[in-house]
């Protein structure tokens, strides 16, 4: 009747992410508009501490002076590294490597430039055509997120954001033409990338210009629940189109734990954690939780929605629940007293004395995930899919095309392992797709230095190089992991 399972599934999705505003490029081919990210830039002068303050806070006058053909600033997200141009040629080195699966996003500006059309752009979808069918003749899966911190720039300049209700319907559109077009070619979809991530950066996530709303709180939470409904109306849009496909959502999970067992500390860090689930509560379950009412009170918050919104978010919760893993942060109720973490936190957090970190500040917690798993298995008993999980670093390309990252291959290896562990505490993980599996633009620092794939990209901070593409040490590593179905992992 019970039997654990000591392997990985041998249907499992083993491959690598990645999303288009920070690989296509060719932002100037094809009928593409500008998108949310298109206006980040990036200066090599500029003091590191600056490089991701754009990420979390944009301005009006930054995005006029991005839509300037005179600027002079270098926009690293309109270039990427021109996978657009490249897709066959990066198509087969994840072939070469055994993926299984190709994690990657659909650019809403490539369909709908604006976002507010009625008609689609043809040489948009077209380019996605050829994608789809370069991955299936590598027999490759391709799990397609909709919305991945590339929303159009003219949603926000024009409409406010996610904060209107009016961009629900061009969601919508957008997304049935998307399903209609490719029903035969994909079958894992994702609604919102990292939807959690409002709280943090409003601006990419929900295009709210933080200095239109004296009240940013109203304005996230307004905007996460436009999303809900868009979620779940793209989700009834889907099964009409394939009744076959299946749709997820997708969260940056940081898993928390209490710094210490002060009573004061653990109730700090369910307090924190609920900031995350919530997300998933809701688009799992397909109901706001009991403890909504309290934490909107507090953040002075009340929410306009529509007699419909609730019965159509339980009539359409996701399927499966895929999130992001890279770390875990520690909570205190008096975090003043203690030594703060740095880098990319989205629950703030302070130093976990037990753990490494890494060039960019984050603590690396393999034990984590395996915790991370089981907590959202208990919590929802849907399949889960870990659609990042990965390891920035300062990549040398030494003398014959060398590239040592044994420091990822350590990083990914464990937390690897720790997913297997997950199977065998009887967690449904259906996929793995390790973030970033050939280099591109950093989504939070918009570097290029900062390397998490398998593939050495040359090219430099500021779009300098040949583009050529160079299998790392990790590369080999990988195509072995997935040869023997994550059996050998030394």
């Amino acid at each position: 009747m019970f039997q654990m399972k000591t392997k990985f599934p041998e249907d499992f999705l083993w491959g690598g992410a990645t999303a288009a505003n920070q690989l296509e490029g060719a932002s100037d081919v094809g009928g593409k508009g500008l998108s949310l990210a298109d206006v980040y830039t990036f200066d090599e002068k500029m003091p590191k501490e600056q490089w991701s303050d754009q990420w979390h806070l944009m301005t009006h006058k930054q995005i006029e002076e991005a839509q300037d053909p005179a600027s002079k600033k270098y926009y690293p997200k309109r270039h990427g590294i021109d996978f657009y141009h490249h897709y066959k040629e990066d198509i087969a080195l994840f072939a070469e490597m055994g993926f299984k699966a190709y994690r990657m996003s659909i650019a809403w500006t490539r369909i709908f430039p604006n976002g507010d059309e009625l008609v689609p752009n043809e040489e948009g979808l077209s380019f996605y055509d050829r994608v789809f069918d370069e991955l299936n003749k590598y027999g490759i899966e391709p799990v397609v997120s909709l919305s991945h911190y590339e929303m159009p720039l003219h949603l926000s300049t024009k409409y406010g954001g996610w904060v209107n209700r009016k961009l629900i319907d061009f969601f919508v559109r957008f997304a049935s033409t998307v399903f209609d077009r490719y029903k035969n070619k994909v079958k894992y979809w994702m609604t919102f990338n990292e939807i959690n991530c409002v709280t943090h950066h409003p601006y990419v996530s929900l295009g709210v210009i933080e200095e239109n709303h004296p009240n940013i709180e109203q304005a996230k939470f307004q905007g996460a629940h436009h999303q809900f409904v868009a979620s779940a109306l793209a989700t009834k849009a889907c099964k009409e189109s394939n009744p076959k496909a299946m749709v997820g959502c997708m969260v940056s999970y940081q898993l928390l734990v209490p710094y210490s067992c002060d009573p004061d500390d653990v109730q700090a860090t369910v307090d924190k954690q609920r900031t995350s689930l919530f997300f998933t509560d809701v688009q799992a379950r397909g109901y706001y939780p009991a403890y909504t009412a309290k934490m909107l009170a507090e953040k002075n918050v009340v929410l306009e929605t529509e007699p419909e919104d609730e019965q159509i978010m339980r009539d359409y919760p996701v399927d499966y629940v895929s999130f992001s893993y890279y770390m875990s942060s520690a909570v205190s109720a008096h975090p003043e007293r203690i030594e703060g973490a740095v880098g990319n936190l989205l629950t703030g957090g302070v130093k976990n004395p037990y753990l490494p970190t890494s060039d960019w500040g984050w603590q690396v917690d393999p034990k984590g995930l395996r915790t991370a798993l089981n907590q959202l298995y208990d919590l929802y008993q849907k399949p889960l899919f870990v659609a990042e999980n990965g390891y920035g670093a300062l990549d040398v390309l030494e003398e014959g095309d060398k590239i040592e990252d044994d420091y990822r291959i350590s990083y990914l290896k464990e937390h690897i392992k720790q997913v297997k562990e997950a199977i065998a505490d009887g967690v449904d993980v259906f996929g793995y797709t390790s973030w970033g599996c050939i280099d591109m633009i950093s989504a939070g620092t918009n570097q290029m230095s900062k390397r998490y794939g398998y593939i050495y990209v040359d090219q430099d901070d500021m779009g300098r190089g040949t583009k050529r593409r160079i299998k790392k040490k990790s590369f080999y590593w990988y195509k072995n992991v997935i040869a023997t179905n994550g059996e050998q992992l030394d």
